[in-house]
């Protein structure tokens, strides 16, 4: 019993320190993330101060969007699932892609209002270089990481 409760605890500060180290990254890529749009948009100090707030509540809102799309799809047994239910399920999948499509609009409305258009085009490219550089970072970390494995 006590061997039971010594590795019990144990995995626990495991799991802990695992979430924790997670979290601490996740922080990290944020931060490296807004600094990296910062400065390729070049904002102002006026501007951040009204570009974030916009920005972020976007980014939380289309991942608690994708979540939920997300838990839908896993929870998905197509071997029982009834032609009414399919469809009552596309269904759902349509009013999502609308409310993602609406919340998107609003975003660049929104955006609009602080930021020039041409600076709201350049965000998508800035993203999606954020993006592949991010993804060459983790690409070459797992090179280092595996040694010369494929």
């Amino acid at each position: 019993m006590k061997n039971t409760l010594i590795l019990f605890i144990c995995l626990m500060f495991t799991a802990i320190s695992f979430s924790q180290d997670r979290m601490d990254r996740n922080e990290k890529i944020k931060a490296l993330k807004t600094a990296y749009i910062t400065e390729k948009l070049n904002l102002s100090k006026t501007e951040a101060e009204k570009f974030w707030p916009i920005y972020n509540d976007f980014e939380e809102r289309m991942n608690k969007m994708r979540e939920e799309m997300y838990k839908d799809r896993k929870s998905i047994d197509i071997e029982s699932m009834t032609e009414d239910q399919a469809n009552s399920l596309l269904q759902k999948f349509k009013n999502s892609n609308t409310q993602r499509n609406n919340l998107y609009n609003d975003y660049i409305s929104d955006l609009q209002k602080v930021i020039s258009s041409k600076k709201i085009v350049l965000l998508k490219k800035v993203e999606d270089d954020f993006k592949r550089k991010m993804f060459e970072e983790y690409k070459k970390r797992r090179h280092q990481k595996g040694g010369d494995k494929p």
